[in-house]
């Protein structure tokens, strides 16, 4: 009887702890699956099995405030589904100073955008390699960046950081994000007319210049570029768009031989840089802008008082927000295709593209990268993507009967908001991480960007901005603009020409002789333009354009053959 008795209480034992492993087992696969599975946006999504931490995280890329991500909506979330949060430091002061103090010292945050000082991180071996990591812990990047991550490895066949976007589908913009802008209230001053050349868009300044000498109480200025640290491509960069080329850097590429020519000594640069120095003579080019830096460029834009620059859409964003919450539509602006003469097609919207050299990396001092990498990798699902860009549903975006997002006209204010922006989290997690293609398009159909959505872009245009449209026949702003061209290997800026390379010094010495030239040349009498451009093409002439044109060319042929 004892032995039977104990042998039943045995057997009772063992299905208890049975039942009790399993649901032990239960809980830890649940618990797994939560932190790794694709996310949703729902408040009762499983928490996190592993603890929280903390990541530092420096933007190198723009100047902004120091947050914690889980300061945001968004971010909040995020570490909800992950445990994981980041505290973000900006760049303040020189960029290359910072980078090179972090590579002297060794002291590197767990993740780091080094942006235009890329090389220089690569070269140190900041970065660790992400292949394996990619494999077994990131298979969301994995689909997304599938059919981009040859053109991700470095020569020597690692990945050591993940670009920030790659494209799924395409939608093409309503809203151009470059050429020069002009106010709008200069173009109602004279009927709207239609600009399509450098000299009337110069003349029509200047014409408004003369009659409205100020606005709300200060000087107008007539034209403003941008020239401090490395966003001096805004000086630079107009010659190219100016003879019918899209910004692929340094260079513009012939369409039909493929063969790219480096225009910084051509006679298109020499064209706008005469145009500059007319202005500045005539009075209405912003001398200051050749010595102001981002902070001032931004502030004049503003104060409403600026008539036109060139530029992209992206770097004067922060004034652009100020002044539609200001609400005066006559001193937001508008982008035009201008180009140098008449029956020249403008390429000033870009062609679907993918730039490998620009990205975000984990350094070899992180503490943990395969937390890092999963919380990446959870970015980058469809329902967290809809999170970063469209927000909550019944919030921030509506569906339609067909299954359409959408915005009502208070949910478009409120996300344009700038202060919303950063609460939820839009300004944090707009860029700068792996992320989806501005213009992807979700499995359902709809655009990853609202600002793509017909129905979303038709309602958030103020008065002002069907005002201009209709008198402009548009229904959107880019229909002011040609259809870019396709162009496989575009852009070309993106090509990796490797730190010290000949081409690296050719490029460096270049910028070095304009920034010491091209001020000097806006800034002279009109005789003593001429001597000055005689001048820098003869120092030009003593750099070796011609290695840099020929490689540069080569990597345009070997992307048209698929080999990037």
């Amino acid at each position: 009887m004892k032995s039977r008795k104990f042998g039943w209480i045995f057997m009772m034992l063992t299905i208890v702890l049975g039942i009790i492993g399993c649901s032990n087992d239960d809980t830890t696969s649940q618990n797994a699956t939560a932190s790794n599975a694709p996310t949703t946006q729902n408040d009762d999504m499983a928490k996190p099995a592993k603890a929280l931490v903390t990541f530092s995280y420096f933007n190198a890329a723009r100047p902004g405030k120091d947050v914690n991500t889980n300061e945001t909506t968004i971010g909040k979330k995020l570490e909800e589904q992950t445990g994981v949060n980041f505290k973000i430091e900006h760049l303040v002061g020189d960029i290359n100073t910072k980078i090179g103090v972090m590579i002297a010292s060794g002291d590197y945050p767990d993740v780091l955008i080094p942006d235009s000082a890329m090389d220089k991180v690569l070269d140190a071996g900041a970065f660790i390699p992400l292949n394996e990591l990619l494999k077994k812990h990131a298979p969301n990047i994995m689909k997304l960046y599938g059919p981009y991550l040859d053109m991700m490895k470095a020569k020597d066949g690692n990945i050591y950081h993940i670009p920030f976007e790659a494209a799924q589908g395409y939608m093409p913009d309503p809203n151009p994000t470059s050429g020069f802008w002009i106010q709008r209230g200069v173009l109602k001053e004279f009927g709207y007319p239609t600009i399509t050349t450098l000299d009337e868009y110069f003349d029509i300044i200047k014409r408004y210049k003369e009659k409205h000498p100020q606005i709300n109480g200060k000087d107008t200025i007539g034209f403003e570029t941008l020239t401090h640290d490395w966003r001096f491509f805004t000086l630079t960069n107009p010659p190219m768009h100016l003879a019918g080329y899209p910004n692929d850097g340094g260079v513009i590429v012939d369409m039909k031989t493929h063969e790219a020519q480096y225009y910084g000594d051509d006679e298109i640069t020499k064209r706008y840089l005469k145009k500059l120095n007319e202005a500045n003579n005539q009075g209405f080019f912003d001398k200051e802008s050749l010595v102001a830096n981002y902070d001032q460029y931004l502030a004049k834009i503003s104060s409403g008082r600026v008539l036109g620059m060139f530029d992209y859409a992206w770097q004067f964003q922060p004034a652009s927000q100020s002044l539609l919450k200001e609400g005066d539509d006559d001193r937001r602006y508008i982008a035009l295709p201008i180009v140098f003469d008449k029956g020249t097609k403008d390429q000033y919207l870009d062609p679907p593209t993918f730039v490998q050299n620009r990205g975000i990396g984990i350094t070899v001092k992180a503490k943990d990268p395969v937390r890092i990498i999963e919380y990446f990798d959870n970015m980058v699902t469809e329902e967290n993507q809809k999170l970063i860009n469209w927000g909550i549903k019944g919030e921030t975006y509506e569906v339609d009967a067909n299954g359409k997002f959408t915005r009502s006209p208070e949910q478009i204010k409120k996300t344009s908001d700038p202060n919303f922006q950063k609460q939820f989290g839009i300004d944090i997690y707009g860029y700068l991480w792996p992320m989806m293609g501005n213009f992807s398009v979700f499995a359902d159909g709809n655009p990853k960007n609202p600002n793509l959505q017909p129905s979303v872009v038709e309602q958030g245009y103020t008065d002002g901005d069907k005002a201009i449209l209709s008198a402009y026949h548009a229904k959107v702003f880019s229909d002011l603009f040609s259809p870019p061209d396709e162009r496989k290997w575009y852009p070309a800026w993106s090509a990796g020409i490797g730190k010290g390379t000949p081409e690296d010094i050719f490029v460096q010495k270049t910028v070095d002789l304009q920034r010491k030239y091209f001020p000097k040349m806006i800034l002279a009498s009109t005789a003593d333009f001429w001597s000055l451009w005689d001048e820098y093409i003869k120092e030009f002439n003593k750099l070796d354009a011609k290695t840099y044109e020929n490689t540069i060319t080569r990597i345009v042929k070997d992307r048209i053959n698929g080999k990037w």
